[in-house]
């Protein structure tokens, strides 16, 4: 490809950050929810890299091919691949996405075609702008780019803290967890954790359903807990795992679990259980220990998506004092789906 530099590089990364920034000299945008991506493109033809180096256009052939049809100009972008659904962005049909059938990969795009969000600008025509400060770049890139056609989007930008803090905590159900500030004086610093990242924490009270055994110390330490909550008909369902424990801790774990072990066949099996073999699972121990629904715990969670935590949970402490029974799905909060077009309403330019 005939660009100022070649693929792949490393992208810009994001440290977590506690709160918005309130000094001076950030510019903020909503936390997307895909796959990162940089898009290089020649004028002709487009290549597609993921954020560990891989190819992705076989994944996502649809966005590669509009890509190519409405870039204006050879560039290099620094984006996100979403699916947005009719309750904002679906992840879970991204991850659909990530199989080995290209036939299968087709239908799906065409089902649920994917866009690319651009927030930065790496390169233009033969010019290398990564030395240059975000600010400069992030003007260019609306300047280039215009509003966008799809399936390109220009991510929303503000300076006004006051308005990020809005995005934070009205837009999430939309599928945003959280926000990114971007120091406005930077150059792009591949590989490096140069952002800063404000996601959403919460905690909630978890039935421990059973566990799993370190990998290759069966028997001497706890891998992770299995953590589960009942829904309304009192069905009890897996909803995610914790394994924030120290060496020392995990080998501690085995008496506290240890009086809970059954075969009994309580707790998991209703419901969604831990364990049930997919695609995204093949070649994986799924193998776990069954316990009574008793132990309860409170965990520290970012993001509820189609019923189960997003991420793993950080364990914080045991609830002994709490019944089983009451750690039900309406304890969980739960942003109400907003309009994407809300998000993309507000002025790019303030």
């Amino acid at each position: 490809m005939s660009l100022p530099f070649d693929p792949p590089i490393s992208p810009v990364l994001a440290k977590l950050t506690k709160g918005i920034p309130e000094d001076p000299g950030w510019q903020f945008e909503p936390k997307w929810d895909g796959f990162r991506a940089i898009v290089y493109f020649d004028g002709e033809e487009c290549y597609i890299q993921s954020r560990d180096s891989k190819p992705l256009a076989r994944y996502f052939p649809e966005v590669q091919a509009g890509l190519e049809a409405v870039l204006p100009e050879a560039v290099v972008l620094d984006g996100e691949i979403v699916i947005m659904g009719p309750k904002g962005i679906d992840f879970d049909a991204m991850l659909m996405r990530i199989h080995p059938a290209e036939s299968r990969v087709r239908m799906l795009a065409e089902r649920f075609p994917a866009s690319f969000v651009a927030f930065d600008l790496l390169a233009t025509g033969d010019e290398d702008l990564r030395e240059r400060p975000f600010e400069e770049r992030r003007a260019r890139l609306d300047r280039t780019l215009g509003d966008g056609k799809p399936p390109l989007y220009i991510t929303p930008m503000t300076r006004d803290r006051t308005l990020a803090q809005e995005w934070f905590d009205q837009f999430e159900g939309a599928g945003f967890d959280g926000v990114i500030a971007r120091p406005l004086d930077q150059p792009y610093l591949a590989g490096q954790r140069a952002l800063a990242k404000i996601k959403h924490m919460r905690t909630a009270d978890c039935v421990v359903g059973g566990f799993r055994w370190l990998k290759d110390h069966d028997g001497e330490a706890v891998g992770s807990l299995l953590l589960g909550v009942y829904d309304e008909e009192g069905t009890f369902h897996h909803i995610g795992h914790t394994s924030s424990f120290s060496a020392k801790e995990k080998r501690e774990l085995i008496p506290i679990l240890a009086p809970y072990v059954t075969d009994n066949g309580d707790g998991f099996g209703d419901g969604r259980t831990p364990g049930s073999p997919t695609r995204w699972t093949q070649g994986k121990d799924l193998s776990w220990v069954r316990l009574s629904p008793v132990l309860v715990c409170e965990v520290n969670y970012d993001h509820l998506q189609g019923g189960r935590f997003r991420h793993a949970a950080r364990f914080l402490r045991w609830r002994p004092d709490k019944p089983a029974r009451e750690c039900t799905y309406d304890q969980l909060d739960v942003a109400v789906p907003a309009e994407l077009q809300q998000i993309f309403a507000a002025n790019r330019s303030d």
